[in-house]
């Protein structure tokens, strides 16, 4: 169990379970906690067969516009539901832009990169940054920060969850 991810799934799996059965009286947020508990499975919401029926629960209320089931217990928290649609590949970092069809998401590296010397012509700008000569290991060398498209997530909604001891993750959905 190296991974951060597997280390607070079987975190959650040992905190969860003596918190939601406590007593003998089912809690009103026994179905957000084992939904928080399944999404943060590293091998998928529905990898475990008593999974499906919370997982499946909530993929139909939140079409309904209802909101995100909370669960909060001693040791773990979980934060409010976010939504980021797109990402970059490493190395890029996501940014929005006004352009010719309104804001738009864009990638832009987070360092200068080596282009086309004809970049840093005298005045030359073009839409992927400002080019500009830099000296680097004795040679110069024309470099811009470049952009590039995102990529549209297949999973763009997220919860935090953060277990006390273990760490926070991110868990998409």
């Amino acid at each position: 169990m190296k991974s951060p991810a597997a280390r607070a799934f079987f975190a959650a799996l040992v905190l969860l379970p003596s918190y939601c059965i406590s007593s003998s009286y089912a809690r009103a947020d026994d179905w957000g906690c084992q939904v928080l508990l399944c999404l943060s499975n590293p091998g998928g919401p529905t990898q475990y067969a008593e999974c499906i029926p919370p997982i499946q629960r909530l993929w139909n209320e939140l079409a309904k516009g209802r909101a995100f089931p909370t669960c909060s217990g001693v040791g773990f928290r979980a934060s409010s539901p976010g939504y980021q649609p797109y990402s970059c590949d490493v190395g890029y970092r996501l940014m929005s832009r006004i352009g010719a069809q309104g804001r738009q998401a864009t990638c832009v590296s987070e360092t200068r990169l080596a282009v086309d010397s004809a970049r840093c012509a005298i005045g030359a700008e073009e839409g992927n940054g400002f080019a500009r000569w830099v000296l680097g290991d004795g040679q110069r060398q024309c470099t811009a920060y470049m952009s590039a498209r995102p990529s549209t997530r297949i999973q763009p909604h997220f919860i935090d969850v953060t277990i006390e001891g273990v760490g926070t993750q991110r868990v998409w959905f």
